[in-house]
């Protein structure tokens, strides 16, 4: 009996376990609109993604033509998206991650906070470009 408890007992915890990590979100081509509703250019886009980025703490490089790479590091995660953008959509999309147990589509259910903020935060400047 006391095995049987012992195997329930790591049954529950794994089942626990599975529960921090969710399918991981991707934002693909999020409208670009400003609070004017006049129409920007790319260079306005790339400066809001960046000025997003840096307030939430990702670090942005550019990585080619209307593509920023972003990384975020806390506790020792680490999340690294790519962000195609134009003047009239942009994408956030997961590239990679370490400590975030990422596996078969699914991550640790921060990084889809993360990413949420980071959207939230992108639209905020663009609104008030």
């Amino acid at each position: 009996m006391r095995h049987s408890a012992k195997f329930a007992a790591l049954v529950f915890a794994l089942a626990l376990a599975g529960c921090n990590t969710m399918p991981i979100q991707n934002v693909s081509d999020a409208p670009v609109t400003s609070a004017s509703g006049t129409p920007l250019s790319n260079e306005q886009v790339r400066g809001a993604i960046l000025r997003a980025g840096s307030t939430l703490g990702w670090q942005m490089r550019d990585d080619g033509p209307n593509k920023l790479m972003g990384t975020l590091q806390l506790r020792g995660h680490m999340a690294v998206v790519e962000i195609p953008y134009n003047s009239r959509s942009y994408s956030v999309k997961y590239r990679s991650s370490t400590g975030l147990d990422e596996k078969d589509g699914n991550i640790h259910k921060n990084y889809n906070g993360w990413i949420q903020n980071l959207t939230r935060g992108i639209n905020a400047q663009l609104s008030a470009s």
